[in-house]
């Protein structure tokens, strides 16, 4: 099958994209589901996990900037693992420079701000930060994007003229569940996701499109695929032991899906 592409930069990217909180033990479901991933992903199911992605044309994995991922990626790299990573910022790190740093040497191509760290610079208006951290990801050769849960944060950067080349947004407004007020996936939330998408220029990449495994696949992508841009993409973390052929049925479902689009997509 043959996975249609967006650009990031020079790069392309299928409009399927991995994503790692599977791989980190981030189920936004229950302790015990986040414990399930973890005992499940060793490195080996993470590498091999990469490895059927490319294999199908997902050429492309979101993964966190910390020390669980840069091994796995070097010893995915020196085996000759090939999928590209975008880099999403991971907090506590020395510096926020260090941490973009670490992304570079581990051969990232793209990096963004985590959502839970948007969200709050937002609230508190410090969008001389989130600038700076943009420069800073363009200073050391890389794209910069932000994520978010709340589709303003996406909209109000925008406006403001800061240089970012992608956004990563959120169908849902979901930012309490990096606060420890409980996990909320409220089916009001992705029209003004969808929204705010269709609005932003730059290529968006939509996240937690299954609200976290709560809502049906085939279903759920339609919608996404319909709605976003011709430039956008989506990204979805698969968790491969509640069924070992997710990554190749995902990965079809997009092609067909897109396929029956053409005028659109």
């Amino acid at each position: 099958m043959t996975l249609p592409t967006i650009k990031l930069g020079e790069h392309n990217v299928g409009r399927l994209l991995i994503g790692g909180n599977p791989f980190s033990g981030f189920s936004h479901q229950s302790a015990e589901r986040d414990r399930e991933m973890m005992d499940y992903y060793t490195v080996e199911r993470i590498k091999a996990t990469l490895r059927e992605c490319e294999a199908v044309g997902i050429n492309t994995a979101i993964l966190r900037t910390d020390a669980h991922i840069w091994r796995m990626l070097y010893e995915y790299r020196n085996q000759g693992g090939r999928i590209q990573w975008i880099a999403q910022m991971a907090e506590p790190s020395p510096t926020r420079e260090g941490n973009i740093d670490r992304a570079v040497r581990f051969g990232a191509f793209a990096y963004f701000i985590h959502g839970g760290i948007a969200d709050d610079l937002w609230q508190q208006g410090d969008f001389d930060e989130i600038a700076r951290i943009v420069d800073y990801v363009h200073d050391q050769g890389l794209l910069a994007g932000i994520a978010g849960h709340v589709p303003q944060v996406h909209l109000d950067v925008a406006a403001r003229g800061i240089p970012l080349d992608f956004h990563v947004v959120s169908l849902y407004n979901c930012g309490s569940v990096h606060k420890g007020a409980g996990e909320k996936f409220d089916e009001a939330d992705p029209p003004g996701a969808i929204a705010a998408i269709q609005q932003i220029e730059k290529p968006c990449i939509a996240y937690k499109i299954l609200a976290a495994g709560r809502q049906a696949t085939p279903q759920r992508f339609r919608y996404v695929y319909e709605n976003i841009k011709p430039s956008d993409a989506a990204v979805v973390g698969m968790f491969t032991k509640d069924d070992p052929n997710m990554v190749e049925k995902n990965a079809r479902l997009v092609t067909e899906i897109l396929a029956a689009i053409p005028t659109r997509q």
